[in-house]
C-alpha cells in the first residue's frame, strides 16, 4: 500500500507544477532596446526602439530594411501609452532587454518622478539600464536618428556613454535604481548625462544618414544635466562635467593640456585619479576638504621643452594641477551659487563626520550649502614620457 500511495503521489505532483504556462516565443515579442519619454501638452508620448532581428543577424542576408523600428503612442499615463502601442505594433513590446531610457528635456523641466514610477516598479523592467536626458531635442527625435558603425542606435548611445566616462570623463552612467535613490534623498540633487543631436533632425531618420562617408546627423553627449528635486534646472558643459567627475572620484582617464614655458603646448594623459572627501565642523560651522591625487603620462609635445630635467617635470605637474584646480573652483561656484543644489553629496560627508552637528544644521542645509567652504587640493605626479624622452622633431634648446 505504501508503494501504491507513493506512485499516486508522484503522478499527482506533475499536475501541480506550473511548467511553461506563461512562456512567450521569440517570434511573438517585439524586443525593446530603448525607451523615450516626452511630455506633449497634458499627455505622455512614448517612443520605443525595437530591433528587427533579421537585419542585425549575421547569418541572414540583409533585406535593406532599417535595423530598428520606432513606434510612438500617447496616453494620460505611461502605462496607458505603452498598452495603446499594441494597436500599431505587430507584436507586444517586451522590455526585459531594455538598455537605455531617454527623458525629454520638456518632461525633465516639469519633473521626472511620475515618469520613473512605472519603469522602477514593473517586474518586466530590469534595473540595469541607464537613464539619460535629451538636450534641445525630444527623446523621440533622438531615438529616430540612425547611427553608423553600430546598427542599433541604442547600442551606440550606451557605448558612447560608457567609453566617454572611461576615457574622457564628461559623462556619468546612472541606472534607474541609483537615480531613484538620489531623487529620494531630500538634501541632494542628481546628475544625468545629456545627449543632443548635431545636424538636421529630419535627416537623422533617413537611411542615407548611415550611407555617407560624412554622416550629416550625429548624436553627441553635451555634458551633465543638473536636477534639483526631480526637475531639470541647467546643463554643465564638458569641462564642468569633467570637474564634477574629478570631485566625484569617477575619473578613470582623461586628457589635460598644459602651456609650455615659452610657446606651444603639451598634452598629458591622466592614468589614475583618486579623490578623498572629508567633512568637518569648525566652531559649529561646516566645511569640506577635498584631496585629489592624480597620476599622468606625457602624451604629446608641441613645443621646445626638455623632459629630462627635474624642474621641467615639476613645472608640468604644477601647471596640470593648477588647470584642474581652476576649473573645479569655477564649477563649484556654479553649482553652489547658480544652481544651489548639493549634487556632490557633501551633506552626507558632513553627516558621516559628525551626526550630532549635522542634525543641528540639516533643516537649514539648502541655505547653508551655497556658502559652504570647499577646500580643494590637487597633487599631480608624472610617471611616464612615452616611448621617447624628447621630441625628435623639436630638439630642446640647451639651457
Amino acid at each position: 500500500m505504501a508503494k501504491v500511495k507513493t506512485i499516486c503521489l508522484l503522478c499527482i505532483l506533475p499536475l501541480l507544477l506550473s511548467g511553461c504556462w506563461s512562456k512567450r516565443e521569440l517570434n511573438e515579442l517585439a524586443i525593446v532596446v530603448a525607451l523615450g519619454i516626452d511630455k506633449v501638452e497634458d499627455e505622455f508620448e512614448i517612443t520605443v526602439q525595437i530591433v528587427d532581428p533579421s537585419e542585425v543577424s549575421m547569418r541572414q542576408a540583409s533585406t535593406q530594411r532599417t535595423p530598428v523600428i520606432s513606434y510612438h503612442s500617447r496616453g494620460e499615463t505611461i502605462f496607458e501609452a505603452i498598452r495603446k502601442m499594441t494597436t500599431i505594433a505587430a507584436r507586444k513590446p517586451y522590455f526585459a532587454h531594455l538598455q537605455v531610457v531617454i527623458l525629454g528635456e520638456d518632461l525633465a523641466k516639469e519633473g521626472i518622478s511620475d515618469s520613473l514610477d512605472l519603469i522602477a516598479r514593473d517586474h518586466e523592467f530590469r534595473k540595469d539600464f541607464d537613464v539619460i536626458m535629451s538636450h534641445e531635442a525630444t527623446a523621440k527625435e533622438v531615438l529616430n536618428v540612425l547611427t553608423p558603425i553600430e546598427k542599433v542606435p541604442a547600442n551606440k548611445i550606451l557605448n558612447s556613454l560608457n567609453v566617454s566616462e572611461k576615457v574622457w570623463g564628461s559623462t556619468i552612467a546612472i541606472n534607474i535604481d541609483e537615480l531613484v535613490t538620489r531623487l529620494n534623498e531630500k538634501d541632494n540633487g542628481a546628475l544625468i548625462s545629456a545627449i543632443e543631436i548635431h545636424g538636421d533632425k529630419r535627416l537623422g531618420a533617413d537611411k542615407t544618414n548611415v550611407q555617407r562617408v560624412k554622416t550629416p546627423v550625429l548624436l553627441k553627449y553635451a555634458g551633465l544635466a543638473v536636477f534639483k528635486g526631480d526637475r531639470y534646472i541647467g546643463l554643465l558643459s564638458e569641462g564642468e562635467s569633467k570637474s564634477i567627475s574629478f570631485l566625484s572620484d569617477k575619473i578613470q582617464s582623461t586628457i589635460e593640456i598644459v602651456n609650455c614655458p615659452k610657446q606651444g603646448t603639451l598634452s598629458t594623459e591622466i592614468t589614475q585619479s583618486s579623490t578623498k572627501v572629508k567633512g568637518s565642523f569648525q566652531n559649529g560651522k561646516p566645511q569640506i576638504d577635498v584631496q585629489i591625487d592624480v597620476e599622468q603620462n606625457v602624451g604629446e609635445v608641441e613645443c621646445d621643452i626638455n623632459l629630462t630635467k627635474n624642474k621641467t617635470m615639476d613645472y608640468i605637474n604644477k601647471k596640470t594641477a593648477q588647470g584642474i584646480d581652476e576649473r573645479i573652483e569655477k564649477t563649484l561656484e556654479k553649482i553652489q551659487q547658480q544652481y544651489q543644489v548639493d549634487v556632490l553629496g557633501y551633506g552626507d560627508a558632513l553627516h558621516r563626520a559628525d551626526a550630532k552637528q549635522w542634525k543641528k544644521i540639516k533643516n537649514d542645509w539648502p541655505t547653508i550649502f551655497p556658502d559652504l567652504p570647499v577646500h580643494v587640493r590637487v597633487k599631480v605626479t608624472t610617471q611616464g614620457l612615452g616611448t621617447m624622452q624628447n621630441s625628435l622633431l623639436k630638439k630642446p634648446k640647451e639651457e
